[in-house]
């Protein structure tokens, strides 16, 4: 599930437990700076093998947003 992938993917990146993360978890809240979700976006880039440098990136405030973005990309 995309969910959970993306989940295990910020836990590592932001260095949190992912059983603390939710769709509604914010970037902000785990300390990330706008470069920060960049570098997840490039991550996730590369854990789904789809292309994300489209998103604007201030569309993407939580982890939901994130997931969203994935699913709306393996669609295409």
């Amino acid at each position: 599930m995309v969910l959970e992938r993306v989940k295990a993917l910020a836990a590592e990146q932001f260095d949190v437990e992912e059983d603390a993360l939710g769709a509604d978890t914010a970037f902000e809240e785990l300390g990330a700076e706008p470069e920060d979700v960049a570098d997840f976006l490039l991550a996730l880039d590369d854990e789904f093998d789809i292309d994300l440098s489209d998103i604007e990136l201030d569309r993407i405030v939580t982890i939901g947003d994130a997931v969203a973005a994935v699913k709306e990309m393996l669609r295409q």
